[in-house]
């Protein structure tokens, strides 16, 4: 039913209908919440904040089912030395200097208007049946395109001044000449690994970690790990609807992802991955 009620949503913009449904909580960005999270930043070490069900619990479940496609993933080599490395590269590359290794999610086509057509006019109840298939496609594609939407949305002047308000700067999208790249979902397997580093870089404010793991198990591990200071690092667990955003250049933002584990119950074909999304934003 959710996933049915987001695509009906995505099929009516399509067709230019206006529908109002932000992917806020919106008790979760209240002025006293946002004044919460300013506190936070002040005591914490890097400055970051966790905030749990921030988004639309129900719009996020639709997102998470369009994640399951496997065909949708393709997988992602990174070193400390170069980034997209290839097959023939990556066997030739030290463990030490294996950076990520993980599946990086794969945005559909847009989609598509229809043609004009100029054939003769269908009898009423061809015209019918041919109304309800286009329905049934279009209602497809936007179910396809929740995931999509949701990037975007993330990119959108809402919610960039919803973290705008947290941190007290303003980040825009004016001068990324591609916002798509910054922003995007990625799952680990128990073969996977994201291993210690910066996302420190001119400009770039704020990252964003989302995570979208159902039922998550405290045994699967998967944690995110600040170094912090003092050598007291900071874990945190990849929970459904946990949002955690952290300014890169603080003391002790380097981080990495523990390892995920399979439970002793799970085989291939049942693998739990850890999903997330991440985003990074920036100032002028």
């Amino acid at each position: 039913m959710i996933v049915i009620i987001a695509a009906l949503i995505c099929a009516l913009a399509l067709r230019g209908i206006n529908v109002v449904a932000t992917w806020l909580n919106e008790q979760q960005v209240s002025e006293d919440a946002i004044l919460t999270y300013r506190q936070a930043l002040l005591r914490s070490s890097p400055r970051h904040v966790v905030i749990d069900d921030l988004f639309d619990a129900d719009r996020l479940q639709a997102v998470c089912a369009q994640l399951q496609k496997n065909e949708q993933w393709q997988t992602q080599k990174h070193s400390y030395s170069a980034l997209y490395v290839k097959d023939a590269t990556w066997q030739k590359t030290p463990s030490s200097e294996r950076f990520v290794q993980r599946d990086v999610w794969q945005r559909p086509p847009a989609a598509q208007p229809a043609a004009l057509s100029t054939e003769a006019p269908l009898s009423s109840e061809t015209a019918a049946t041919e109304t309800v298939s286009s329905e049934t496609v279009s209602t497809e594609a936007a179910t396809a395109n929740v995931a999509a939407e949701f990037l975007q949305y993330l990119r959108s002047d809402e919610f960039m001044a919803v973290v705008s308000r947290i941190f007290a700067v303003e980040l825009t999208d004016r001068n990324v000449a591609k916002p798509d790249i910054n922003c995007n979902y990625f799952r680990l397997g128990p073969d996977d690994f994201v291993n210690q580093h910066a996302d420190d870089s001119p400009g770039r404010e704020v990252c964003m970690l989302l995570y979208l793991n159902e039922n998550w198990n405290h045994q699967q591990g998967g944690e995110l790990v600040f170094s912090g200071k003092y050598q007291k690092t900071v874990r945190i667990a990849p929970l459904y609807n946990r949002c955690v955003l952290f300014d890169p250049s603080s003391k002790g933002a380097e981080h990495w992802v523990n390892p995920v584990h399979r439970l002793a119950n799970d085989d291939q074909a049942s693998l739990q991955y850890r999903y997330n999304v991440t985003s990074w934003y920036w100032s002028e």
